[in-house]
């Protein structure tokens, strides 16, 4: 949606009442000031705290099956370890990426306590 639709749009709230007019001015300024705020990141760019979360990966070394990446995916995302095993396993039998994926994750991501 663009700046004057999202405009318009708070304004028909305010209208039908169901925004003040103190309501309306900060959701305006607020709005506005999204609009103008620059956008530092160049397009493609990933986030910041992807890339934070990425350094803080470290292959886990109390849960492991091979070489402790799902327990270590897990522990930074929150989604139990089985669902990540069940992940790489369904890539790695339709389209033989899991294998490749987890293998080099293996290799370059350093285990816990290094």
């Amino acid at each position: 949606m663009s700046l004057a639709d999202e405009l318009e749009r708070l304004a028909a709230l305010q209208e039908r009442g169901v925004l003040s007019a103190e309501e309306f001015q900060q959701a305006k300024a607020r709005l506005i000031a999204t609009a103008q705020a620059p956008h530092s990141a160049a397009p493609g760019a990933v986030p910041e705290h992807v890339g934070a979360a990425v350094q803080r990966l470290r292959r886990s070394t109390e849960d492991r099956w091979l070489g402790g990446i799902c327990g270590g995916i897990a522990r930074l995302t929150g989604i139990e370890s089985w669902v990540w095993r069940l992940a790489f396993t369904l890539l790695f039998l339709f389209w033989g990426a899991g294998l490749l994926i987890y293998v080099l994750l293996w290799i370059f991501v350093p285990e816990d306590g290094q």
